[in-house]
């Protein structure tokens, strides 16, 4: 069986919850599989399967002291583990696995997951001090996806990028997305105008910017409401707000949340594929987001969603006011969201088989 070791920054609690369980165990039921990964603050550190990098103090520097010894947990795991292929979670972890081969003296294939623009990273993400290293980890990630053996895209928009770069993806599928908490029966839409958003509450996400809107549209739409799932470095912005803010749910309280929702709102600077989008899709919730990125791969604008240009304030909260006071173009949004929705099912098995057949082409 083929021997693979997946590395990415996300943190795994644990025993995993029920969504990701599946979706490892179907992979190991078609590869040998290790993961390295990070730890949360209070779980364990590993299993037969995961390696996990417990935080680093002060927590600030925990992404940077992750990555710089990356290259040496990875060479030790190429002298050890010996695996047929790395996958690697972005062109930064591919970084890292490059250097870690030749490190091992090992010419084990290094292959590259491409979610969304790499370049985003530094520049709308986090604290201002990241963007100091903007230009050294635009190359760094440029360079890595051009000396990888394999680069797999999720979507139109990320093979584009990788093409601009000079590099034909030797795959494309979406990732894995556990939606059996939003699949099932869907509910009509509420009676009060409610918009929801869900998502990291950081710069790329335009966060920002749609606390600005929203205070024109509760002007417009004094019965409207708000409701923030998620957390992040621009949580003073919803604060300021003063409306519902959840920093986290688990998935059936967001296809709660969404039950509840007129509409979904992603106002991003920037999108890989937003799997927020399917969520919304598949609970028949149409959604009113920016023209950019994979946004425009998954919306069709008029049909399952509104899209507005990127940084246009005024436009997304003359978007959100459209649709939150006009009942038959909600229903008709959520309708096309729902005929959508099928395009980006995938059982844990058919994406575990993709792995494979991905890891194995070489």
């Amino acid at each position: 069986m083929t021997r693979l070791l997946m590395v990415g920054r996300t943190r795994y609690r644990l025993p995993l919850e029920p969504g990701l369980a599946r979706k490892f165990d179907a992979l190991r039921a078609v590869v040998d599989l290790r993961v390295l990964a990070s730890a949360p603050d209070d779980g364990p550190a590993g299993d037969d399967t995961f390696t996990l990098v417990e935080p680093f103090s002060p927590r600030a520097l925990d992404g940077l002291a992750f990555q710089l010894a990356l290259p040496w947990r990875v060479a030790r795991e190429l002298r050890g583990f010996r695996p047929d292929a790395i996958l690697t979670q972005s062109p930064h972890e591919a970084a890292s696995c490059l250097l870690g081969r030749r490190l091992a003296g090992s010419r084990t294939r290094v292959i590259v997951e491409l979610h969304g623009d790499w370049r985003t990273a530094t520049r709308l993400y986090g604290s201002p001090a990241r963007r100091v290293l903007g230009p050294l980890v635009d190359r760094l990630g440029t360079a890595a996806l051009r000396r990888a053996d394999a680069v797999r895209t999720v979507g139109q928009y990320t093979t584009r990028l990788a093409r601009e770069i000079g590099v034909e993806p030797a795959a494309t599928f979406p990732a894995f997305m556990d939606l059996e908490p939003f699949l099932g029966e869907r509910r009509p839409l509420p009676e009060r105008p409610s918009v929801l958003f869900v998502g990291v509450l950081e710069r790329y996400k335009n966060v920002d910017g749609l606390a600005q809107a929203w205070r024109t549209v509760a002007a417009r739409l004094p019965g409207a409401q708000l409701r923030i799932v998620g957390d992040g470095s621009l949580r003073g912005a919803v604060r300021s707000l003063g409306v519902r803010w959840d920093p986290k749910l688990a998935p059936a309280e967001v296809a709660a949340a969404l039950d509840e929702a007129t509409v979904l709102v992603l106002p991003s600077r920037s999108e890989g594929m937003g799997r927020v989008l399917v969520e919304a899709f598949c609970r028949g919730r149409g959604v009113v987001a920016t023209r950019v990125g994979g946004i425009r791969d998954l919306v069709a604008d008029g049909e399952s969603g509104l899209l507005v240009e990127p940084g246009s304030t005024p436009a997304l909260a003359d978007a959100l006011v459209r649709v939150l006071s006009d009942a038959e173009l909600a229903q008709r949004l959520g309708k096309g969201a729902a005929t959508a929705a099928g395009a980006w099912l995938q059982t844990p098995e058919q994406y575990a088989e993709r792995i494979r057949a991905l890891v194995e082409g070489g």
